[in-house]
């Protein structure tokens, strides 16, 4: 009778080794710690329940990233920001899902085992938001860097001429193009889209671009909030904890057994939208009431 005791105790100890040996590893690669990538990663956990292990680049020391990866030996590697999925690139044979990028397309080009969810609010949903608030404007114009947002601005051609607006697009190859490309679209339209174009945005273009708003009465359409509270009349931006589960989402499938490769990039499911009403006011603009009951209203907004 011992002896069945002690060989059930046994068998039980070997399986739930077993088990313990199987479980699902994820190193969550994060480029700095900051809150959005913080609540991103809050939404990550929300959704997948695998066994998690930080390495955060700005804080790393010893070996190279890819080196110290390979040796955790993780089922998934979660690349957060930009610069985690520009050393994500090296690793092969891992999957990789990304987050909390902007334009990933950019970084990525043809990698197998990458996907992942990217920080675009897709252009159809961002023009039905803006037509729904200002039904008066028809004419959009914005500035983009092609091999940055490229696909993104194909994408919004036709969702454009889906809703009848009209959508004037200038190409720039450098921040130096931005200032006459602006002026250049004076008188030509009822709204500008600040897109996240790391090529258009820059410290000097934003300043430029916030007092021409002002100067003309040229409201502008932005994917940050930061930017509303500078003077931006709307942003649509994107909800970071729900990138994060979209994420878990795409991880669970991995850990389940679906091939990354093939797997898509996915956009970001969820907006945000905020309104600076003191900007409307100065501007003169009225915001459908249904779209200011469902955002985030900032008052602040730098009135020169």
């Amino acid at each position: 009778m011992i002896g069945k005791i002690i060989l059930a105790i046994a068998l039980f100890l070997l399986l739930f080794q077993g088990a313990a040996g199987a479980e699902q590893k994820i190193v969550a690669l994060q480029s700095i710690r900051i809150a959005p990538y913080e609540r991103a990663v809050e939404g990550f956990k929300s959704v997948c329940g695998a066994r998690i292990k930080r390495l955060v680049i700005s804080e790393f020391e010893g070996p190279g990233v890819a080196g110290a990866i390979y040796g955790i030996k993780p089922d998934v590697v979660l690349a957060i920001g930009m610069g985690a999925l520009s050393k994500a690139r090296a690793i092969k044979g891992i999957p990789v899902v990304y987050l909390m990028v902007l334009n990933p397309q950019s970084i990525v080009s043809g990698e197998k085992n990458i996907t992942g969810v990217s920080m675009n609010i897709p252009p159809g949903t961002q023009l039905s938001i803006l037509h729904k608030s200002l039904p008066e404007v028809r004419r959009i114009g914005l500035l983009y860097d092609p091999e940055r947002t490229g696909p993104f601005v194909r994408a919004a051609r036709n969702a454009a001429g889906r809703i009848g607006l009209r959508l004037i697009a200038m190409e720039v190859h450098s921040s130096r193009e931005v200032p006459s490309s602006l002026y250049g679209l004076r008188g030509q339209i009822d709204i500008f889209w600040m897109l996240p174009d790391l090529t258009v945005i820059t410290p000097e273009t934003v300043e430029l671009l916030l007092n021409l708003s002002l100067e003309y009465n040229m409201p502008i359409l932005t994917f940050s909030e930061k930017y509303v509270e500078l003077g931006a009349l709307l942003s649509i931006g994107i909800d970071a904890f729900d990138i994060g589960c979209q994420a878990g989402e795409v991880a669970n499938a991995i850990l389940s057994g679906r091939n990354v490769t093939g797997m898509k990039q996915i956009d970001a499911r969820r907006e945000v939208i905020s309104v600076n009403i003191k900007v409307a006011r100065k501007l003169g603009i009225e915001i459908d009431e249904k779209i200011i009951g469902n955002a985030k209203v900032v008052n602040r907004g730098e009135m020169k």
